[in-house]
């Protein structure tokens, strides 16, 4: 490289934290993970005092959904859109301070003032909606409109848990906590349908990949069915059946990507392993309705398991490719997605099949996923917050 060149490359010690979406939300997001799993074990098992953390497990499920899941969709979407549209999104002062709503709803919610909280999260969902809505209407990608709705349902549904909670509504607190993932989980296997096939595909020289449309209505139909059936709270039965159908689809769908071609790779295994578990989730999620296991099993199936791996998966990958660097994972990055998945089957199955271990699966699962996710904060620092290193904006 010339003189001229290098000249025109941004130092790698510059700060580049609010260049682009995914920089300060998957750090932000990871960080969060590490440490409010963390917490929440030691609060769980009697380590800290009453009222350090969260001692209602509903406020643990609604910061892993609405605070830890909804940072990396966020952060996902800006960057992703940007690449869509060919468009800005929010970025520099806008980008910190939509960043800033998310870290006060954090903060806010372990204050005695949970209405300030619920208008932070509510800010932050209508900040990130409109910072998605002008790019995708500007550039015309209707396909994608509906991503603008999703994130306003998500904060329909984080403020009616809010509300709910406040006891300002009368809404089962539970309902608003299963919306979200419910919206959780059709938005990765919308997006999951698209990225983890054509991601093989690229991959694997010669592999092709085969959709019927027919079960890509089934597989996305049947999670919108199930959504409706939970939210409605209808009978037993039909939870149960919406749920297996919807379980045996997207097996069949994961199947048709071949995820046997990728073993070797890390950087693709994670993404097939973790919406193998939304499959699990399913097939649980039924059982459950059915009253044959809990609940908790089938929830942690979806939210350690498939979301814990599809976003920390989909974070090493995206952050690799937009700063440049090769698409291909570290033994660090291995290690953290095996931990990943490993704090999932810990935790799914272990207080199935032996309930006497009750809490100490809860206690080795969140110490896996702890480290992962610090794993991953520790590695991803430096990248994330400084420029691209083959000098390009973003």
């Amino acid at each position: 490289m010339s003189t001229d060149q290098t000249q025109h490359l941004p130092s790698t010690q510059a700060f580049a934290l609010w260049n682009l979406g995914f920089r300060p939300f998957y750090l932000l997001a990871a960080l969060f993970a590490a440490l409010s799993i963390a917490f929440w074990v030691a609060q769980f098992a009697g380590w800290l005092g009453p009222g350090v953390y969260f001692s209602n497990p509903l406020w643990h499920a609604h910061e892993m959904i609405f605070g830890y899941a909804f940072a990396v969709i966020v952060g996902f979407l800006f960057t992703a859109i940007r690449t869509w549209t060919g468009r800005p999104t929010s970025s520099g002062i806008k980008l910190a301070g939509i960043a800033a709503l998310w870290a006060a709803g954090r903060v806010l919610v372990l204050t005695p003032w949970p209405m300030l909280a619920a208008a932070a999260d509510t800010a932050f969902a209508l900040a990130a909606a409109a910072g998605m809505a002008v790019p995708l209407i500007a550039g015309r990608i209707r396909r994608n409109y509906f991503l603008i709705a999703l994130l306003l349902a998500l904060g329909a549904a984080n403020l009616a848990f809010h509300l709910a909670m406040a006891q300002l509504i009368e809404l089962p607190v539970q309902r608003g906590l299963q919306l979200g993932l419910n919206l959780i989980l059709f938005l990765m296997v919308v997006m999951g349908g698209r990225v983890i096939p054509m991601f093989s595909a690229n991959a694997v020289l010669g592999t092709k990949i085969m959709r019927f449309p027919w079960l890509e209505r089934i597989a996305l139909g049947s999670v919108l069915a199930l959504l409706v059936a939970d939210f409605l709270n209808l009978q037993p039965m039909i939870i149960a059946a919406v749920a297996a159908i919807a379980a045996a689809a997207h097996a069949v769908r994961l199947a048709t990507w071949k995820p046997w071609l990728v073993i070797g790779r890390p950087i693709l295994w994670i993404l097939h392993a973790s919406y193998a578990w939304i499959a699990v989730y399913l097939a649980l999620h039924a059982l459950a309705a059915l009253g044959v296991i809990p609940s908790s099993p089938a929830t942690h199936a979806l939210t350690v398991g498939a979301i814990g791996g599809l976003t920390i998966g989909m974070m090493t990958r995206t952050a690799r490719g937009h700063t440049g660097r090769p698409l291909q994972a570290s033994m660090i990055e291995a290690a953290s997605y095996a931990l990943v998945q490993l704090a999932a089957v810990v935790r799914v199955f272990v207080p199935i099949f032996a309930p006497q271990l009750y809490l100490a699966a809860i206690i080795l699962s969140g110490i896996l996923w702890s480290i992962a996710f610090l794993m991953f904060s520790v590695m991803f620092w430096p990248i994330l917050s400084r420029p691209r290193i083959d000098g390009r904006s973003g």
